[in-house]
């Protein structure tokens, strides 16, 4: 065909007219895509996608707060990797491996590998060539209910010279807004939601309310003040708050957290912080004001009852170490109540109440 064109000088203007040439080879859904996600203890959430042609299944934590994907390999011999899926290049047509050293660390776990290409699909949307991690170390991660992780975070925090895969779908025009959005049911296994190139409003109730990103690395915001019981106790001149699908509790500098465990009564119990089950109904609420709307998180979602019966409290320390200023991670706990939105074409989060 092109060299019929060619001949009767019609190649130039077949091109111009039809600029999208190069990319019929992938397949293109113009629509919001809802993809389910489980829910693990009100602890993870994770759903399905696959790698390779053909394809292989795994496992993965849709994680706001790194920029990555990467899933075990069949070249990991650690015992993470033993009793998770893993990927075989050997049996896909359409894996290209490359050189590049992988060395990834989170706050449960750390993986060791290289960097492969291939083709990923998350439910009807599909990735050719897409940039992922496969790992041949892990260490932590060994009871995790999901094989691997898939980050939505900004392109800062991605493998240097990768396209993490929002950023591919959204270059391809396979999806038809630069938005994703997170339903986080609560104690249900089934019925969460991650949704890729729009929003679905039957999800949150109310006008969602826009707050700016203070970065562009993780979806960071401004936060104004945390009160309970109306008492300022953190955040005195404002701070910084990540926004985290992938932390299951609210995290906080160490003291101003020791503060809360003080003020709610907990005790340690098996190195975690229990409270009496009776006392859960007279806790206070905690209340995050952002951009000037109050967010409370009352106590009946920061303390959950533990299998073996346990009121625990999910409050934990840490950011300290993040080496900035006061900094909060509003994780699961915050994000099972609100509704939340990822616009990257505004660089925002929208927050509703969850319905």
């Amino acid at each position: 065909m092109r060299e019929t064109l060619r001949e009767k000088n019609l190649l130039t203007n077949f091109l111009a007219m039809n600029t999208d040439y190069r990319l019929q080879n992938f397949p293109r859904v113009r629509k919001l895509s809802l993809h389910p996600l489980r829910n693990y203890l009100d602890l993870a959430y994770f759903g399905d996608i696959t790698i390779g042609t053909p394809p292989q299944q795994f496992k993965v934590l849709f994680d706001t707060g790194s920029g990555n994907l990467w899933v075990p390999s069949i070249y990991c011999s650690s015992a993470p990797c033993r009793t998770h899926e893993v990927f075989n290049p050997h049996k896909s047509t359409t894996f290209r491996p490359s050189a590049q050293h992988v060395d990834l660390t989170y706050g449960s776990g750390r993986m060791v590998g290289f960097l492969g290409y291939d083709t990923v699909r998350i439910g009807k949307l599909i990735d050719m060539g897409q940039p992922f991690a496969l790992s041949q170390s892990q260490f932590g991660m060994e009871h995790a209910p999901f094989d691997g992780m898939l980050g939505l975070a900004y392109p800062s925090l991605a493998i240097q010279g990768t396209t993490p895969i929002f950023d591919t779908l959204r270059r391809r025009g396979l999806i038809p807004q630069p938005v994703f959005a997170f339903y986080l049911s609560t104690q249900k296994e089934n019925g969460s939601v991650v949704m890729l190139g729009g929003v679905d409003h039957r999800y949150h109730k109310g006008e969602l309310q826009w707050i700016p990103v203070s970065g562009n690395h993780y979806w960071q915001i401004t936060m104004s003040r945390i009160t309970m019981n109306k008492v300022v106790f953190g955040c005195f001149r404002g701070c910084q708050a990540i926004v985290d699908t992938g932390t299951s509790y609210i995290v906080g500098p160490s003291r101003l957290i020791n503060t809360m465990r003080r003020l709610i009564g907990t005790r340690l119990v098996n190195h975690e912080y229990a409270v009496s089950c009776s006392s859960v109904a007279r806790l206070p609420t905690i209340v995050f004001t952002i951009n000037g709307k109050d967010y409370p998180v009352p106590p009946q979602a920061y303390i959950r009852k533990s299998p073996r019966g346990l009121c625990l409290s999910t409050l934990a320390g840490g950011t300290e170490n993040l080496r900035q200023s006061e900094t909060w991670i509003l994780g699961d706990v915050f994000l099972r109540l609100y509704f939340s939105v990822y616009d990257r074409g505004n660089n925002r989060v929208g927050l509703a109440p969850a319905v």
